[in-house]
């Protein structure tokens, strides 16, 4: 019989040692990349949080967060730019797809509303299907800012692919209206077919090669409709680790739609992930922003 999963806040240091080894799953011995434990000891006992998924003795799961302020309004108060910056969030290959993730961001999120803070932060990699069904599709989070090689170029900062280090910054606003029927199911989630219903243009519709690899757009088509949806490769490191040309390809593509739907004004506000005209597709949803996406003012 399988043990419940437990989400428990570290406090002490010795507690810290698993969640460094546990880093080092994904990042190895990179120095610039594994948080150290004597941080993690600071950061849960300074205003942040080291939360961890544990399976009996087992820690399966980590996820890192602090107090931050939004650095671009600094003439503010901190108290009215105050937001709980997610830094970090590893699992083990062997728990994976079993909604630890999805754990461990909401016991996040009950954090949040506990200290009063209304929004936590952090980036992902746009070309990474499932964080993105995570943090938009399941969590709620928008995004409504590119940040082009935001950790630098340096291959030896475990934060690069090919050299790029692009990423959506994303906004999860824990006690807005939407957030909370996503994380609650109190709201039935569009698909695919109710989006195009609506005639939602795909700007950048893929086709396949002779080895059945999604391909970029050559053309993709500019938006003149409130919403619009942009394709990505459903398994983008697997395509990575096969064809280098076309994961690069697909990084400057990327890159470029991103680009130009923010600067119009459109921001990351759902995800989708299934079957079309017979093939597994993965698609962003943007929105023309509006007064309704101001979730500052609720």
């Amino acid at each position: 019989m399988e043990t419940a999963i437990k989400i428990q806040a570290l406090h002490k240091l010795s507690e810290m040692r698993a969640a460094v080894e546990l880093q080092k799953i994904y990042w190895g011995n990179d120095i610039e990349s594994v948080i150290p434990a004597h941080m993690l000891f600071s950061l849960a006992n300074g205003g942040g949080h080291v939360l961890a998924a544990l399976d009996g003795d087992q820690m399966a799961g980590v996820l890192v967060g602090f107090l931050g302020t939004n650095i671009e309004e600094v003439d503010r108060p901190a108290m009215a730019n105050l937001q709980i910056v997610s830094k970090r969030m590893v699992v083990l290959p062997s728990y994976r797809n079993r909604g630890l993730a999805y754990q461990l961001k909401l016991a996040q999120r009950d954090m949040a509303i506990k200290q009063g803070v209304r929004l936590v932060t952090w980036t992902f990699d746009p070309l990474l299907s499932t964080n993105a069904h995570l943090n938009i599709r399941k969590l709620g989070a928008v995004s409504h800012e590119f940040k082009e090689n935001y950790y630098g170029t340096e291959a030896d900062s475990g934060l690069t692919s090919f050299g790029y280090s692009d990423r959506l910054f994303v906004e999860w606003w824990v006690t807005h209206r939407r957030v909370k029927e996503r994380v609650e199911g109190e709201r039935s989630s569009l698909g695919l077919r109710q989006y195009l219903e609506a005639d939602t243009p795909i700007l950048n519709p893929t086709r396949v090669d002779n080895n059945g690899s999604a391909m970029p757009c050559d053309n993709p088509i500019y938006p003149s409709t409130s919403m619009a949806l942009v394709e990505i490769p459903v398994n983008f490191p697997a395509m990575a680790q096969h064809d280098e040309g076309l994961a690069r390809a697909w990084r400057e593509h990327a890159r470029a739609m991103f680009k130009m739907l923010t600067s119009r004004g459109y921001l990351v506000t759902d995800f989708v992930h299934e079957a079309y005209e017979e093939r597994d597709r993965a698609f962003y949803l943007l929105s023309h922003s509006s007064p309704q996406f101001d979730f500052s003012l609720n």
